[in-house]
This record gives structure tokens, sequence and C-alpha cells, in this order.
């Protein structure tokens, strides 16, 4: 069966797609990272893109300041050239719009740094301590134009420690996202190659 052809939108260090890429190893895997977007020149995931041998783009926001809709309408445009099939948000730090989500509906993966709906938005591990959580973790969702609001695909737990720090708590969640995102990928790209 064909793998999905799979963009993923990063804005920095790129940690979520090399262990997107890394999974994609394996000949079971159901999706294939073909293209790499980045709003950012200077993020450090387009070094692990270039390793890889995957093509990126930069969309940087300088160029596109006060209009967002034409900065997407560039990606949707490479997007749909590439034959792009599923899009994977991996610390894209930028709020997609409902038009650009309504092209790519049910296409579009989020991995969040919270158990959603709890936290949505940003200092999703400063909240959890300061709300006296015993648990924590990490979620992978379809995009919708609420943020952090669509269909939760998988989550993976974390204990909070009575000593964790908002940077202790991230490092443990961390490496929960690593394995749980190619998990979800993996589902949704099989799911999408069965209905096409």
């Amino acid at each position: 069966m064909p793998k999905a052809r799979t963009c993923v939108f990063i804005s920095g260090r790129g940690s979520n797609l090399n262990s997107l890429l890394q999974a994609q190893q394996d000949s079971q895997c159901a999706y294939e990272i073909v293209l790499v977007i980045s709003n950012n020149a200077e993020a450090a995931g387009l070094q692990i893109a270039q390793n890889y041998g995957i093509q990126s783009a930069i969309f940087p926001n300088s160029w596109y300041k006060g209009n967002k809709q034409s900065q997407e309408k560039a990606m949707h445009l490479l997007l749909s050239e590439m034959n792009i099939e599923l899009i994977a948000l991996a610390g894209y730090m930028r709020i997609l719009t409902p038009w650009f989500v309504d092209q790519w509906e049910n296409r579009i993966l989020n991995i969040h740094p919270s158990l959603l709906p709890l936290y949505p938005g940003l200092n999703t591990h400063k909240r959890a301590l300061e709300a006296g959580d015993s648990k924590h973790g990490c979620t992978v969702h379809y995009v919708t134009s609420e943020l952090d609001a669509g269909t939760i695909l998988l989550q993976a737990k974390v204990s909070i420690y009575s000593d964790d720090t908002p940077d202790k708590l991230a490092d443990r969640v961390l490496m929960e996202e690593h394995k749980l995102y190619p998990q979800a990928l993996n589902l949704v790209a099989l799911e999408w190659k069965a209905r096409t």
C-alpha cells in the first residue's frame, strides 16, 4: 500500500519531527514525510530535515506582516503541488486560520503538551503544577479552527512529583510526545489510505 504523503510544520528545534522521521524507517509505517515547512528560517529542525534528505520550504512570518492568509495560500499551493495528504504540526508556533483549516479538514494533526481539554494554549506545565495536578501529559488531536479543541486521537500520561519544576515536567512529557506522535500519525495514515 502506498504511504500517506505527509508534511510536517515546525518553528523550532524539531524534536518531534526527528521522532516522526525515525519511526518512518520502519517498513510498516503508513506515512512518509516528504516535506517540512517552517515559518522560521532559523529553526533548528530544518537541519534535521536536511540530514534526512527531506525537502523543506520556509515561509517566514516577516514576509507576510499582517497578512497571514497570503502566507497560508502560498503554503497551500505548495502542499497541493506536492500532493500532500496529511499535515503534522510539530511545534509550529502560529495559529492557523479557519480558511486553511477548512482546506485541510480532518487532515491536520497537532501534538499538545497537556491532557486536553485541560490547559489549551501556552505554559501548560506551569499551569498543571500551579493547579496541584497529580497527572500531566500530552495529546495528539485533529486541528480545528478552535485552538486545541479538535477530536482527541491519543494521549499519554506522566505523574507529577512534589519536586517538579516546569522544565523537569516538560522533559518527561517530551519523552512521551516522541513515542505518542508517531503512533497517532501512523493510525491516521492507515485510516486515510484505507479510505482513498
